[in-house]
Parts: structure tokens; sequence; C-alpha cells
């Protein structure tokens, strides 16, 4: 009898613990933890695991704890398929990745063909930043879903600003060399020659990802070409060098970004002295303005100790709750059944709309520029004392572009 009790006894916390598994929604956060994309990963997952404990503190989703589980894929697509394996072996029915539409691309076909095999299992892939185009196009999966808007939407809204300033004579476009980048110098070329025909390209490079220490040599050949315009969708460290490398140099041009206000970026503009000369093309940003969004980005800053890089995170995280709510289930094929064509109210004000046609979330974006700061501009950036101030907002019905998505549901 002694033996009896004592094995029941080393039973229950197994048991309890199995228990407490079943009644948890695990995320498999997958996003680089080392290497050069160490810092925005970092900074990723503070804030997904703030969003958490933001859902935990309201009873979680439909009674649910939320738990994130970290997985450094190294910002390998390879690396990010075992990450995603492992966290699929520990419980977790959702994924989410932003940094590097490589590594988006692995996990969108990933999880579509471990769906297939696996009826009664699935996975959704929460999309929160890898923003080549053809995901949501003719790569697009009912098992994923963006947040962010793709990289086309982005530089639509960037060159028609860019369009009505008739200083931008020279431009000079350097990206890093895979999809996204790729993507980027692509439309550039495109919507530039149709919107601007006598805007010159004078010098278009494509570098390795997340490699390059010393981008001085590029800085060169920038400040040779005579370029008073640069256009880039380098994020990470390749914007932080590249903006130190500027300000090593002196070289002062206006800079068109959709990644500059990440580690390290804003003390660099600083360094470089480029007062309103780096533009950034985000869904939010720390003085927006909405009342509300500053009171979060208030109480995020207090806690993390960070600026919030990622306002569609927030966006995700509150979606899946509402769509869970609505679905009342936890189950992903009903949440992603939930999610399609839902409507909601952004995090920087204004509604978004989840396209039921291909999965690519609408929301209103906005152009931005860092440098000194107005009494409207109470935030600052990596203690600068400069800030980001809004230039330009796109509301959402101007952001939506066709898709060519053909998709496949279960």
């Amino acid at each position: 009898m002694l033996k009896i009790t004592r094995v029941i006894a080393m039973a229950l916390p197994m048991l309890s613990g199995a228990a407490y598994a079943q009644d948890t929604v695990k995320i498999g956060y997958i996003d680089p933890l080392s290497g050069g994309g160490a810092s925005v990963g970092e900074g990723g997952l503070k804030t997904f695991q703030f969003l958490a404990d933001e859902l935990n503190a309201r009873g979680g989703i439909l009674g649910h704890k939320v738990e994130i589980l970290p997985l450094d894929n190294k910002t390998n697509p390879q690396e990010s398929l075992v990450q995603a394996q492992k966290a699929i072996d520990a419980g977790a029915h959702y994924i989410t990745q932003g940094n590097g539409s490589s590594v988006g691309a692995a996990l969108e076909d990933f999880v579509t063909k471990n769906n297939t095999r696996n009826p009664g299992k699935e996975v959704l892939y929460f999309n929160y930043a890898a923003v080549e185009p053809s995901m949501t196009n003719e790569k697009c999966s009912f098992w994923h879903f963006r947040w962010d808007a793709n990289s086309d939407i982005k530089m639509e809204a960037l060159t028609n600003y860019m369009k009505g300033n008739s200083s931008i004579k020279k431009v000079y476009l350097i990206n890093q060399d895979y999809s996204f980048g790729q993507s980027v110098r692509t439309q550039a070329r495109k919507m530039l020659g149709e919107k601007r025909p006598d805007v010159q390209i004078v010098g278009d490079e494509l570098h390795p990802l997340l490699k390059i220490t010393d981008f001085s040599p590029y800085i060169a050949k920038i400040k040779a070409s005579g370029a008073d315009s640069v256009v880039t969708g380098n994020w990470g460290q390749d914007i932080a060098l590249l903006l130190k490398a500027a300000a090593d140099a002196g070289l002062k041009v206006n800079w068109y970004t959709y990644y500059a206000g990440g580690a390290g970026g804003p003390t660099a503009i600083k360094q470089a002295n480029l007062d309103h000369q780096v533009f950034q093309i985000t869904e939010g940003f720390a003085n927006s303005g909405d009342e509300a969004a500053m009171e979060f980005e208030k109480a995020f800053r207090a806690k993390v100790g960070l600026s919030l890089w990622y306002p569609r995170a927030v966006n995700e995280m509150r979606m899946f709750k509402a769509a869970a709510e609505k679905a009342n289930s936890i189950d992903p094929v009903k949440v992603a059944a939930a999610l399609e064509d839902m409507k909601f109210d952004v995090l920087d004000g204004g509604s978004g709309v989840m396209r039921k046609d291909d999965h690519q979330f609408f929301q209103p974006i906005y152009i931005s520029s860092f440098g000194s700061r107005s009494e409207k501009e109470p935030f600052d950036e990596e203690n600068t004392g400069w800030g980001w101030r809004l230039v330009s907002k796109v509301d959402t019905p101007q952001t939506v572009l066709p898709t060519t998505c053909k998709m496949t549901r279960p």
C-alpha cells in the first residue's frame, strides 16, 4: 500500500503538468536570437512576451494561458524548419516569425505540408514582418496570415510621397541580397520610373544579408555617385551599420527606409546629424498622436526598456484572441476561419482588415521622419533626444493592392 501511495504521489505532478500543457496556448517564436539578426530578434521576443503577459492578465485566450516558446533560427531557413518542428513537438499549434522573408517562405511551405500530412494536428503561421510579396500572392497558403504590409504596399506609399519632392534627382538603391531586398530594388526602379521618370537611378547595390561589418566601401560608392537620396529595405545590423558608416563619412543625403527605427538606427542617425533626413514607412510609431497607442508605448517602455518596433505584433496577438473568441475555440482551423475578413481597430488608430483572399492584413500606414522634437513628439529613441515625426498617413483603402493568390482551403 505504501508503494502504491508513493507511485501515485510521484505521478500526480506529471499528470498536473500534462493537464497544464493542454490548458496552455503555446506560440513558437522563431527568429534570430544569435548572430547578425539577434538585436531585432531579441526585441521581438520581448515584445511577444509582453503581449502574452498582457493577455494572461486579462484571462488569457478563452481561459487558456498564453506561453511564448523562444526558438533561435539564426536567420537561417533550414534551421527555422528544425525549430518549427521543435515547437510542434513541444505542443505548439501556432508559430510566429518576422525577420527574413527567406525564412518566412520556408515556414509557410513547412506548415502547409505539415498540415496536409497531419490532419487534426494543424499549425498556423502568424507572420509579423516577413514582407516578400509572393507569400500572399503566388505562394499563398491558408495556413499563413501576415500582419505587416508587404514590400510592394510599402514601396507604393513611399514612392507616392517621393514623387511630390522635386528636390529628388538622383537615387541610389542599396539592399540585402535575398528575396525581400531584391523585391525592394525591383519595385523601387519600377515605381519611381512610372511616377518620376526624370529621376536617375545612379546606383543599384545588393550585398550579403547580415554579413557586412563595415559599410564604408558602399558609402564611398554612394558619395561618388552624386546621389541626393538613398532607398533601402535593410534591417537589423545592416541598417544600423550602414547609417553608422554614413555618419563616419559625413554623407548628407535623404534616406527612404523600411526599418531605420530598429536597434542602433536612431543612434547612427543622430551621430550623422541627419535631422529629419531619414524617413521610415511603418504601420505605427511612438509619436503617432493616438492616445491609446501612446499610453501603450509608455507602459511598454517602462517594462521592457525598448521602443515598440512592432505595433503589428500587438494587432496580431489581439486579433488572435478576438478570432478565438469568435470561433469559441483555440483549434487552428477554426481560428483561421474566424480571422478571414476580420475587421479590427488597430493599435495606432483606424480600422484594418485581414483579406480572406490571401490573408494579407491591410491597415493605415505612416511615413515619419527622425530628428529634433517638438511638443507634439514626447518620445525620443535610444536616449538621443530625437524622435519620429509624422510626415504622411495613408488610410487603409489606399493601401490595398490586388493579389494573384489562388488559395486552397481545407
